[in-house]
């Protein structure tokens, strides 16, 4: 069946699944896999023993799993974020739809968590194809917006080129920076590039990069925590739900 959405925002049972009697059993769900997790617990057979115990539906795992992590993982990712004083004068990388799609679901009233790392991370999903809905736009200006008087050095915005519509989105971004510069705000230059693993050039980096996923923080050197940053400063309204707990 084609993707006919026009909006990144949440899913029907979002309201009942993260209603408010629900957070506290959500919360306790996160203690317990990231104790799990934090004691070399395989993460499958722990978030199943977990999610069992509580009733959790398949979204309610995935909200779990998305916030939870262990306290070592936790304690490094704290550590190697910097702050965006720290990044001025330096190029940035972005990992594109990371970013993008957790601004395109605030903007839409979508269920954004925050994590026990202390990252804003929504449960959308693109499944191998890129639909651009009516917040697209918006989100990639709310970015630009946002970063433009940071002093950084360069943008380097990373999309997945094996993703379906990267290249179209591509042109979008390209088109909206030049109308940008034409009105003569100062962003500094963006290099827009579609490589094949995104994961593996941010990374790499030497330079601080924007990134909620997991897998790169736990990878990479000095991180923003970008999408954090840009919803509570520019989508006061987005609908914010922190699983975290008391430390």
């Amino acid at each position: 069946m084609p993707d006919r959405r026009t909006h990144r925002g949440r899913h029907p049972e979002d309201d009942r699944l993260f209603a408010e009697a629900a957070l506290a059993g959500l919360r306790t769900a996160v203690a317990e896999y990231s104790w799990l997790l934090s004691r070399g617990y395989a993460a499958d057979s722990a978030l199943k023993l977990v999610g069992d115990r509580h009733e959790l539906t398949a979204r309610q795992r995935s909200a779990v799993m998305r916030c939870a992590c262990p306290d070592q993982a936790r304690a490094d990712r704290r550590q190697r974020c910097v702050t965006w004083e720290q990044a001025r004068g330096r190029p940035v990388g972005v990992d594109g739809y990371n970013l993008l799609i957790t601004v395109e679901s605030a903007l839409s009233g979508g269920l954004i968590l925050v994590s026990r790392d202390g990252c804003c991370r929504d449960l959308a999903s693109i499944h191998g194809t890129y639909r651009r809905v009516t917040e697209t736009i918006p989100a990639v200006t709310l970015i630009a917006d946002f970063l433009a008087p940071l002093g950084l050095a360069r943008v380097d915005w990373y999309l997945d080129r094996p993703v379906s519509n990267s290249g179209r989105l591509k042109a979008l971004i390209a088109e909206l920076l030049e109308a940008r510069a034409e009105r003569g705000i100062g962003d500094p230059p963006w290099n827009l590039e579609l490589v094949n693993s995104p994961d593996a050039v941010l990374a790499g980096c030497s330079d601080p990069i924007i990134t909620s996923d997991s897998a790169v923080l736990d990878r990479c050197g000095p991180w923003l925590n970008g999408a954090a940053g840009m919803v509570t400063a520019a989508v006061p309204s987005a609908w914010k739900i922190d699983l975290a707990g008391p430390e």
